[in-house]
């Protein structure tokens, strides 16, 4: 380290010339740092002594220190010619053996013969639901696989005309809007309450797995259903608190939903069993209700009027999607009553006459039901319809349902008004969707209109 004996008058010790004066300066710089300067200075005097210090630990010392003494363990008895101790190979083999055994006891594993279609039944089935094959049901597969190739989502399509014709003052009459309105208001919860029926009741008890994998399918296009409706209700800008609360609140909507609701109740018990010619008849009516009536009957006068829109170049976007929604329903429907009659034929006794009353009856409860959610709906004729053709086309809707489980008709003199609705219902998906698609679609929560 440098000090000032380093440095003389004619400049620094690694060379370059300064002045006292700049030494003097530096000097007196560097004294006013807090940092210490070596000095020329006297020693300073000795601190007072101080208490004495515990000696410090030597070597020497470390060694005279005794060691503790190790704890007594018990002397390991020597093995005896009678208990010779296992080879580790067959040790791990009889461990592994063991484990083995345990694992198929506390399973339940029974090595029995393998399913056939005749073990297989829809109801109060004993054999593996777990394989899928052999087919019992063909019929049940082939939907399952004409389902999924029906598959669409409600983002696909556009609803830009809908919105501009809706935020036009001019663009619908009070009595078209009031349409579309209970229409979402209906359908936005009903899809939900048949999902939650098939969820709840439905699967558990239905014991054929192609079924099964049917109604996996069913409940996903429900969803997408909901999906639908929510979708339109958002592109409007409706209020959504009461369209949603439409089924509790407005009469001719709310007493469909409480019909269909009672025949919920009983199956979505989880203690609820089938087995019993009680419970059996209970399955069977609540797939009467849900097939024949809530997606057979409630559905046909809202999807009427609002594809009657669409047939006048109206809500052409609503209407679009009701038309996909229409045909995976009718899908379910056909669906619905196949299995209802499967059920009648593999269980006979069911079908006595206290079952099929009521089962008539339920299907005329259902008609007179939407006629009245007609006549609230369409108090004066709109979109070339009223409220009397819609009631015709409704007993010619329920006299269907009721020949096709097999019971006689009970409006011999309906025909069917709107033949177009065939026609839309047997359309094919690929003939206009892919033509109306918008190739850079935005999704909803995207969407501006501002």
């Amino acid at each position: 380290m440098l000090s000032w004996d380093d440095y003389d008058q004619d400049g620094l010790a690694g060379g370059g010339a300064t002045t006292p004066r700049d030494a003097a300066a530096s000097r007196s710089f560097l004294e006013g740092l807090e940092v210490a300067v070596p000095q020329d200075r006297p020693p300073e005097p000795a601190p007072p002594p101080g208490p004495a210090e515990p000696p410090v630990a030597t070597l020497d010392a470390v060694s005279e220190v005794q060691p503790m003494p190790s704890p007594q363990l018990p002397p390991i008895p020597p093995a005896t010619p009678e208990d010779p101790a296992p080879a580790p190979a067959e040790a791990l083999a009889d461990a592994v053996a063991q484990a083995a055994a345990h694992l198929d006891a506390e399973s339940g594993i029974e090595h029995g013969e393998r399913v056939t279609v005749d073990q297989k039944a829809m109801i109060n089935c004993r054999a593996d639901l777990n394989q899928l094959v052999p087919f019992k049901y063909d019929w049940a597969w082939q939907k399952y696989l004409d389902g999924c190739a029906n598959h669409w989502m409600p983002q696909e399509i556009n609803m830009t005309a809908d919105v501009s014709l809706w935020k036009s003052d001019a663009g619908l009459s009070d009595d078209e809007r009031t349409i579309v309105k209970r229409s979402l208001g209906f359908f936005s919860t009903a899809d939900s309450l048949v999902a939650n029926n098939l969820v709840l009741s439905v699967y558990r008890l239905i014991t054929n797995p192609e079924c099964r994998q049917y109604l996996l399918r069913q409940a996903f296009e429900e969803a997408i259903h909901t999906h639908a409706y929510q979708y339109c209700i958002e592109s409007l800008g409706m209020d959504e608190g009461e369209i949603f609360n439409m089924y509790h609140e407005i009469p001719s909507v709310a007493h469909k939903a409480s019909w269909a609701l009672k025949y919920t109740r009983e199956l979505a018990d989880p203690t609820f069993q089938t087995g019993t010619v009680e419970a059996d008849k209970a399955l069977l009516k609540n797939l009467i209700a849900y097939y024949c009536v809530m997606e057979g009957i409630f559905f046909y006068c809202g999807f009427t009027q609002i594809l009657s829109m669409g047939r006048r170049n109206k809500m052409t976007g609503t209407s679009e999607q009701f038309q996909y929604i229409l045909r995976d329903e009718s899908m379910h429907v056909n669906f619905g009553i196949d299995v209802i009659n499967q059920i009648k034929l593999e269980n006979a006794r069911l079908w006595d006459d206290d079952m099929r009353a009521l089962a008539t009856r339920m299907i005329l409860e259902g008609a007179e039901l939407e006629t009245r959610y007609a006549r609230d709906t369409m108090p004066r004729g709109v979109l070339g319809m009223n409220a009397n053709t819609m009631a015709e086309y409704l007993q010619f809707i329920a006299n269907r349902r009721l020949a096709q489980i097999g019971l006689p008709e009970q409006f011999p003199s309906a025909k069917n008004p709107f033949p177009w609705m065939s026609e839309i219902m047997d359309l094919k998906k690929e003939k206009n969707f892919f033509e109306t698609r918008v190739t850079e679609y935005q999704t909803g929560g995207a969407l501006s209109w501002d």
